[in-house]
């Protein structure tokens, strides 16, 4: 009989965790008076069944995973407990693990304990025999922090749809969950993996219409079922294709690989490619390689299995790349489907591909998203967010993330924190310090001292101020410094400004900081600057002339989000950051250049003024007067546009002024009197 899933290892050669061959493994006979563990418990919880002190405290805020050596067991008369001992699928997983951050080779560390033993297929398994087995395990201890992957559960007539190995307290990563046996927040729902994955490459396929509206491809599907779809079938026509199994193809991969219908013979899976929906119908398990098959084909799987349990639901939305229809809703499907408008398809088709590519492809792929949903649980503070699990790559740089909107918690502290960057000019910093003390919102003021030869000015020179002051000293002169995430930033606004802005007054920070709060996304600053496209030398251009447009606020004096200097130290894309310090230039170019990425929002100019030169500072001073500095300034444009991919940059004509600016109003009765000046 052809078996086309699992496959067992027929060589050493396939086996590739700690390089040993399967045969070598030791031999490990079962005493029939083993000990059998429990059913297992349906109210294990990670509280109640999880051991996480095992886990401990580490920098990197990664479990560890043990994978026990590999054994042939046996019972007392030499018959093994599986029938095809250990699958490729189970042995590329382990070594998958083995491969990865998560593994050690020291039980003491471990976290999590996986077992050699295959129990992917139940079908393979010999069940009372299997769960002594893995009683026998040194750390089994009634299965605390262990770990099973299992594929295709529950045998013949019933089909259970969780694992019937007893196994205590091990947590299950199963392909066919259904409510009434899925451990929420402690079982993990995986896919079942489809061989054709691997044996099978179809090209991603742009999202849009496609030959057909609506495609079945199953095979071993409820006769119920069937005539239903024929029914819909008569009803639309062209725009369902029903496809069954081949009849005159014998057994094997190339009937695996076919579907027919009316005698017309189509390639399977890259059929799927050609309708915009595909049905994925429960089958005699709940759990289907077809959803993945579906997925692989950009097709929008429409998923009628009630009960179900989608793969990784935990952390996916599956809403955004499929359609889950009752079983009692069939005859309703094509109406449903057409209520759909054609844009939210295409989301769909784009985001169903995706989410192959990146957690059903391989059994790596499946075994690492696993591990990760199982690690931020444990380490729930550096989990995933929603937005990293289920927005593509490039999606990520084009929308906020959330801790820009609906915080779960209100701010830590109100306010702002301003961080003023220095290096020598201590009279100027002094006057800074003392001009922005007078603003009613300032929380704190953090100096970062950027002077690694020079001792900053002793504690009773400095200037005496009402909230708490702190001289950061720096180990290297990088102006990228001033836009590290400093733990003593606590609140959510940051203004950062340089040590010579001493033209500002307390009402025009303040009005600024009162803009913020109501554009927390957004750069809030003052001096203005412009890009601009030179045709004749075909490359951008940096304007700080006064214009009509603006599309850089420069940090020398902006508030912005404090989540963006965790984006601008550890995510900043290609080699910008460290070609700012490299140049020591543009860091406020390549701010810009960030948020408007992550936002597709223009910066906001606030107030008049639009002289920014210090009185007392000479042309050696002051850094952005050097025409070599300006000249630089538009390389760093093109420079950043090169390694975005795009100019994300916006212009906009407008700023932010005061409601009775320059209005015939006494000043004293006005919310910000002190702005105005150029």
């Amino acid at each position: 009989m052809f078996q086309f899933w699992p496959h067992s290892i027929e060589s050493s050669a396939e086996w590739s965790l700690d390089r040993r061959s399967v045969h070598d493994a030791p031999l490990v006979r079962i005493p029939m008076s083993s000990p059998i563990p429990e059913r297992g418990d349906l109210s294990c919880r990670m509280h109640t069944c999880f051991d996480v002190y095992r886990c401990g405290y580490n920098p990197k805020n990664k479990i560890k995973v043990y994978i026990y050596p590999l054994q042939r067991f046996v019972d007392e008369v030499g018959v093994p407990i599986s029938s095809t001992g250990l699958s490729r699928e189970y042995n590329d997983l382990l070594s998958a693990i083995s491969d990865s951050d998560f593994y050690t080779d020291d039980v003491s560390r471990a976290c999590l304990f996986i077992p050699s033993i295959d129990v992917l297929n139940q079908n393979s398994l010999r069940i009372r025999e299997t769960a002594q087995a893995l009683a026998m395990l040194p750390r089994w201890d009634k299965g605390m922090n262990h770990l099973l992957f299992n594929m295709l559960p529950g045998g013949p007539p019933d089909y259970n749809t969780a694992l019937d190995v007893p196994r205590d307290r091990a947590l299950l990563a199963g392909g066919g969950f259904s409510t009434w046996t899925y451990r929420q927040g402690y079982d993990i729902s995986i896919p079942v993996y489809s061989p054709l994955s691997a044996e099978v490459d179809l090209p991603e396929r742009q999202p849009g219409p496609r030959r057909y509206f609506i495609l079945s491809s199953q095979t071993a599907i409820h006769r119920e079922y069937r005539v239903e779809l024929e029914r819909l079938k008569e009803e639309n026509g062209e725009a369902l294709l029903l496809l069954d199994k081949c009849s005159n193809l014998s057994q094997g991969l190339a009937s695996v690989r076919k579907r027919c219908y009316k005698g017309q013979v189509y390639d399977y899976p890259q059929i799927l490619q050609e309708s915009s929906f595909c049905v994925v119908l429960r089958g005699a398990r709940l759990g289907q390689a077809t959803l993945s098959d579906v997925l692989q084909a950009g097709c929008v799987p429409v998923i009628m299995a009630d009960s179900y349990i989608l793969p990784f639901s935990e952390v996916l939305d599956w809403k955004r790349a499929s359609v889950v229809i009752p079983e009692e809703k069939l005859p309703e499907m094509y109406t449903i489907l057409k209520s759909i408008p054609h844009r939210q398809v295409e989301e769909m088709q784009r985001q169903a591909r995706w989410f192959w590519e990146a957690y059903f492809s391989s059994m790596k792929d499946i075994g690492m998203t696993t591990l990760q949903i199982i690690n931020d649980r444990i380490y729930p503070y550096a989990a995933r967010t929603y937005e990293e699990w289920n927005n593509p790559p490039v999606v990520k740089w084009t929308s906020v993330n959330s801790p820009l909107f609906l915080p779960l918690i209100p701010p830590r502290s109100p306010g702002f924190t301003a961080v003023v960057l220095t290096y020598d000019r201590i009279e100027s910093l002094f006057r800074v310090i003392t001009e922005i003390s007078k603003v009613p919102s300032l929380a704190k003021l953090l100096v970062v001292w950027n002077n690694q030869n020079k001792s900053p000015p002793e504690e009773s020179l400095w200037p005496k101020v009402a909230v708490p002051l702190k001289v950061l000293r720096t180990k290297e002169n990088k102006l990228s410094n001033r836009f590290f995430p400093f733990d003593e930033i606590e609140t959510e606004a940051v203004l950062a400004i340089d040590d010579d802005i001493i033209m500002l007054t307390s009402d025009e920070l303040q009005f600024g900081y009162e803009v913020w709060r109501e554009f927390p996304d957004r750069l809030v600053g003052y001096p203005g600057r412009l890009h601009l496209w030179d045709h004749e030398m075909g490359k951008w251009k940096y304007e700080s002339e006064w214009t009509n447009e603006v599309s850089m606020v420069l940090t020398g004096a902006a508030f912005y989000h404090k989540y963006f200097n965790y984006l601008y130290t550890y995510k900043m894309p290609g080699d910008i950051k460290n070609w700012v310090d490299a140049h020591m230039n543009c860091e406020d170019i390549a701010m810009n250049f960030l948020v408007a990425n992550i936002t597709g929002k223009a910066p906001i100019k606030v107030t008049p003024r639009k002289k920014f030169k210090c009185p007392e500072c000479t042309a050696i001073d002051g850094l952005s007067l050097d025409q070599t500095h300006m000249v630089e300034r538009s390389e760093c444009i093109n420079k950043f546009a090169s390694v975005f991919g795009t100019m994300p940059l916006k212009v906009v004509e407008h700023r932010a002024d005061p409601v009775l600016y320059k209005d015939d109003f006494p000043e004293k009765l006005k919310s910000f009197p002190n702005i105005g000046s150029l």
